[in-house]
């Protein structure tokens, strides 16, 4: 009964993720220069970034514990902020907008042959998330050199 409970958690977990998607921008400027970018252009709107999750280096220490041995990315970084104006807006017109938030912003370079540098960030629904993905959408630009 347990395993059943957990494929169908996983089940919808797969669904969930297959349905979420991302917009992204490739670039060819370095990952240390988008970062640069990107935290620049995240304290020009006035904002603050709480924290940097550095999501490639967790898959690369843990690659080994789970059983892998596939390098995804060769760097992986996610900047996590928010906006109080912005997140004012999206949650009077809908409270439940909080499952968004914080925002974030991911930069990451492949592992793959093309080593790509990839900035982008999480599709929002239609309506009044669409601003918040106006200002990620802007600071996704500025960072991968898009604009």
């Amino acid at each position: 009964m347990k395993h059943v409970f957990m494929a169908a958690v996983l089940a919808v977990a797969a669904n969930g993720a297959a349905a979420q998607q991302a917009v992204t921008y490739a670039t060819k400027s370095s990952f240390e220069d988008v970062i640069f970018e990107l935290e620049n252009a995240i304290t020009d709107e006035g904002l603050v970034v709480d924290w940097v999750s550095h999501v490639g280096d967790m898959l690369e220490r843990t690659r080994a514990d789970v059983g892998s041995d596939k390098v995804i990315f060769e760097r992986a970084d996610v900047y996590n902020f928010c906006s109080a104006l912005v997140s004012r807006h999206v949650m009077e017109a809908d409270p439940m907008n909080i499952a968004f938030c914080p925002y974030g912003i991911f930069v990451a370079q492949l592992a793959d042959e093309t080593g790509q540098i990839i900035v982008g960030y999480r599709s929002f629904p239609d309506g009044p998330m669409q601003e918040a993905a106006a200002l990620l959408d802007s600071l996704a630009r500025k960072a991968a050199g898009v604009e």
